[in-house]
């Protein structure tokens, strides 16, 4: 017999019997075991830092990612699931700098690197123990025991082997750019980087004048809304294919604005511009002006070069071709300060190839790397460029150069890791890979992928994939994967290598004293240690270059996000060891991440992968070549996660209720089924905890008391499978049910057993259907209008069959044989979804009565195989037409609130379409009976 159930459940308390029984019986291993010689699942974990809290946000990438790989490990396939730790660069060191109190680089080397990547060591698990609880709370099996650590050093010489193959081909150089440059951090980012900071701000937006230098009281107009770089003006740009307008202010002086943009400008500044002239852009070039800042044009601006082609040009300050000037904005002048804007720096790169060798424009920068004024512009020296612009601007009006000011509203970028610091673009010398050269490679590569939603790929992905640029690799900090570079002191020639024992291995190679020392004095500190700042550093060996010279390494460590990219290979070792287990492991089947990883870990493995796999043209060394796509082939892209009030989740608000609360409130279940039915995982979600207590009684309460009516009943009439049932016994699948006494085939049964036998199988087929499809939402909904048939008609409308006397009657019987396969199969069926309840069923139901005839948890079983046969497509229309009628006369009575105990002479049905009218008349008297009326009519 069934053990008696609770009336009155709680999840809560229900899930942590269940997940006791799980480690109890080490359900988990024994999943993998018993799958281990099917087909291979691929799952890549996302590697989160554990460094910080986890949120809510948390509990949903979590579930998604265990779903899949439990589903796919119910239909016989082999899932590993590795899990992983994220635990280099800004997410640590922004940490560790805050518990000291200090923010820049200089507070940081004065404190002392290496107490300081100390530090970082002991932060990167601060609270694993709160992510391994939400992780076995909401049920994510997956191994914590053997997970990748991004700073250990198997992984880290994976990443100096992918690094070193890169530098190999040629694909990994340094050069002089302008990057995005976190001042107040001293370290450029990556374009993936920079893409999560961007927020609307708005900034001072100014009109200034550049007099002419032939004609002062003629100037060119120029706009600009980052007044701090004015000091650092070169050029200014026009398009020469643009008309351009002299124009005449109050006060009788003239401007120079694009035709185009004349009355808009005016406008701005309450002005009615007279135009004086027109001309071509093209007739500008070469005109001289004075720039508004003279700390660089007292001495040089009357400097010249000899230019290629024969004659000579000041060498800056004089208007210059540019064909990005547009006239959707602004004054169709640009002021061109190259050292703050990558356009502007190519074209200084365009002037400076017109010169003769050394005799063109010099780059202008009165900005040091820390974000403030240098003593080039001595009013500012010192000062922070953002907090400058305003006194900038009241400099300009003083000195008669301003013609009008506004706010302008945009999006900026500020460090994605110390969310109050703006980034600037700024010169600097750092190491790049060559990812623009494999930009069609990564398309095609992209096309092979299936996104969900599908739109991912040609927008927010595919866009970001067409406007790549070279990927900014070095980092100017501390705690990160070291550049496997070392550079001769004396030729300045470099070399990689791909491993630390590859490195002793140099000819007079020396510096080991350093880690050993440190490791003496601290006996506990990790070895994995030795292969980062400072102690790689430290190791010197002898140069193949040059006999005098001295092999040293070069001091940036790499963007984390490579880190994240190199994890497909990198979390085996590969290729110092891991072989088998990379190839048995690549590419990956299913991923997930939200979607602010499309420019994140989904791009850097994307690109990490294309160029190390996927290059056609160079198959050199140990790089084994996939096909497309590569490293994943499906990825579920989950929307943002809000708070209750509709906004960006935020601790300062408490706009949510932690996880944990949730938890001990409502159960895991309860979360997992309001992420994945409530709507498609790639919308918007708001956390919202009325929604996830409705989720109870709409699904996970009417599944338990269908189920506890069958027990109640089951009891009191001795329904006992156990007796009944012969033969060998595994998984209780419908084919083994039938070798029990009293049990007869379906087609023997009555009409309501054969419906609702009909739409478990067809439920089955469609869930397969769309969990194959990674379509888990049409799976609950399809699920969900199951257990609504199966409570709210099979379970009512079959009472008096459950109530008859007689226990022997065929009819009683074949009632408990119909539900009892209903909730066995609906028990597998939903066991991805919500693990705890399907387990609570499948105990009580099947392992606890049957004992070791039976597999001993509902995760251990097969998912449910639907029979075609069983499926009786006419019949579930037709009762499904007849419920719609019920449906609609309750709701016409509750419109015209006439309850339903109130007899009604009649009801009309009006059919559109007449096909199962036969059918539903014969059925008249149970319509009849649903809605408390007398008669039913069909019209």
């Amino acid at each position: 017999m069934f053990r008696p159930v609770q009336a009155s459940v709680r999840f809560p308390e229900l899930e942590a019997d269940i997940g006791r029984f799980w480690k109890k019986r080490d359900i988990y291993r024994k999943s993998l075991k018993a799958r281990a010689g099917g087909p291979q699942f691929v799952f890549y974990e996302g590697p989160p830092t554990a460094n910080g809290m986890p949120h809510p946000a948390h509990c949903l990438t979590r579930a998604i990612k265990d779903l899949f790989p439990r589903y796919r490990t119910m239909r016989g396939y082999a899932c590993q699931r590795k899990a992983g730790w994220d635990t280099h660069g800004l997410p640590v060191e922004v940490e560790v700098s805050k518990e000291l109190g200090i923010h820049s680089k200089e507070e940081i080397e004065n404190y002392g690197v290496e107490p300081f990547i100390h530090k970082c060591v002991e932060s990167v698990f601060r609270y694993t123990k709160e992510w391994e609880r939400l992780t076995k709370r909401i049920a994510f099996w997956i191994d914590l025991s053997d997970a990748y650590v991004t700073y250990h050093q198997s992984f880290v010489e994976s990443v100096w082997w992918a690094l070193k193959d890169l530098f190999d081909r040629g694909l990994l150089y340094q050069g002089h750019k302008i990057v995005w440059w976190w001042a107040q951090g001293g370290t450029a980012l990556s374009s993936g980087e920079v893409g999560q900071g961007y927020r609307e701000v708005a900034d001072p937006s100014v009109f200034v004048r550049f007099p002419l230098v032939d004609d002062p009281d003629t100037s060119l107009l120029v706009w600009t809304t980052t007044p701090w770089t004015l000091p650092s003006n070169q050029f200014a740009a026009v398009h020469p294919e643009l008309d351009y307008s002299t124009v005449e202010e109050d006060g009788g002086k003239k401007l120079i604005v694009a035709s185009a943009l004349v009355e808009q400008v005016g406008s701005k500044a309450g002005q009615e511009l007279e135009v004086v002239s027109t001309c071509q852009g093209t007739e500008l070039l070469g005109k001289r002006y004075v720039p508004p800042f003279d700390y660089y044009y007292k001495a040089e601006g009357d400097t010249t070069g000899n230019l290629i082609a024969g004659g000579s040009e000041h060498v800056a300050w004089r208007v210059v071709a540019a064909d990005f000037v547009t006239t959707d904005s602004g004054t169709g002048v640009v002021h061109e300060a190259p050292a703050f804007g990558e356009v502007d720096y190519e074209l200084l790169l365009e002037q400076q190839a017109r010169f003769v060798d050394g005799e063109g424009p010099g780059l202008i920068c009165a900005v040091g790397p820390d974000g403030k004024f240098t003593s080039d512009a001595p009013d500012y020296e010192g000062r922070w460029v953002k907090e400058a612009d305003k006194d900038i601007s009241r400099e300009l009006r003083r000195r008669g150069l301003l013609f009008h000011q506004e706010q302008y509203l945009h999006e900026y970028p500020f460090c994605w890791r110390a969310d109050e610091d703006p980034l600037i673009q700024y010169p600097r010398q750092s190491w790049f890979i060559r990812t623009t050269q494999f930009k069609d490679r990564m398309l095609a590569n992209n096309e092979w992928i299936n996104w969900l939603p599908d739109h991912i790929k040609q927008g927010r992905f595919g866009k970001f994939l067409e406007s790549n640029v070279d990927w900014a690799l070095s980092r100017e900090r501390y705690w990160g994967t070291p550049l496997p570079i070392w550079k001769c002191s004396v030729t300045g020639q470099l070399e990689a290598v791909s491993s630390y024992q590859e490195l002793l291995a140099k000819p007079g190679a020396r510096g080991t004293e350093a880690w050993e020392k440190a490791k003496a004095a601290n006996p506990d500190l990790t070895e994995h240690l030795k292969v980062h700042k400072p102690y790689i550093d430290a190791i010197e060996y002898n140069s193949p270059f040059d006999p005098k010279g001295t092999m040293q390494r070069v001091p940036e460590v790499i963007d984390g996000w490579f880190d994240s990219g190199a994890m497909p290979f990198a979390q085996w070792g590969y290729p110092h060891q891991g072989h088998e287990q990379f190839a048995a492991q690549f590419p990956a089947d299913f991923i997930s991440e939200g979607i602010d990883q499309t420019r994140g870990w989904f791009y850097s493995q994307l690109a990490v992968s294309t160029l190390l796999f996927g290059d056609e043209t160079s198959s050199g060394g140990n790089r084994p070549l996939a096909e497309f796509p590569h490293p994943f082939r499906n990825c579920i892209v989950l929307g943002l996660m809000l708070g209750e009030d509709g906004q960006k989740m935020s601790k300062s608000k408490r706009n949510y209720r932690e996880p944990g609360e949730i938890f001990d409130r409502y159960g895991a279940d309860a979360l997992r089924w309001y992420f994945f039915a409530n709507q498609p995982p790639w919308t918007s979600i708001r956390y919202n905890e009325q929604a996830i207590k409705d989720s109870i009684p709409e699904f996970l309460l009417r599944l338990w008391n269908v189920y506890s009516f069958f027990v109640i009943y089951a009891n009191i009439d001795g329904f006992d499978p156990v007796a009944l049932l012969q033969g060998k016994l595994d998984q209780l699948t419908p084919r083994e049910l039938a070798s029990a006494r009293s049990y007869r085939p379906a087609a023997e049964r009555a009409e309501l057993d054969r419906w609702i036998l009909s739409e478990l199988h067809s439920t089955t087929a469609a869930v397969i259907d769309h969990m194959d499809a990674y379509d888990n939402f049409a799976a609950c909904g399809r699920i969900t209008d199951f257990v609504d048939a199966l409570s709210n008609w099979y379970v009512r409308r079959s009472r008096d069959r459950f109530w008859s006397e007689d226990k022997q009657d065929p009819d009683k019987l074949d009632a408990y044989w119909t539900l009892y396969e209903c909730l066995l199969s609906t028990s597998k069926l939903v066991a991805p979804f919500v693990p705890f309840l399907a387990e609570a069923l499948w105990q009580n139901l099947a392992a606890e009565p049957f004992g070791d005839k039976v597999r001993e948890s509902v995760h251990l079983c097969d998912y449910p195989e639907p029979e075609g046969a069983i499926v009786d497509a006419a019949l579930s229309e037709q009762m499904r037409e007849m419920r719609e009628i019920v449906s609609l006369g309750r709701a016409a009575r509750m419109g015209a609130k006439l309850k339903v105990r109130q007899p009604l002479a009649k009801v009309e049905v009006i059919l559109a379409d007449r096909q199962h009218q036969d059918w539903l008349q014969e059925h008249s008297a149970l319509i009849a009976e649903e809605l408390n009326v007398k008669a039913v009519e069909f019209t």
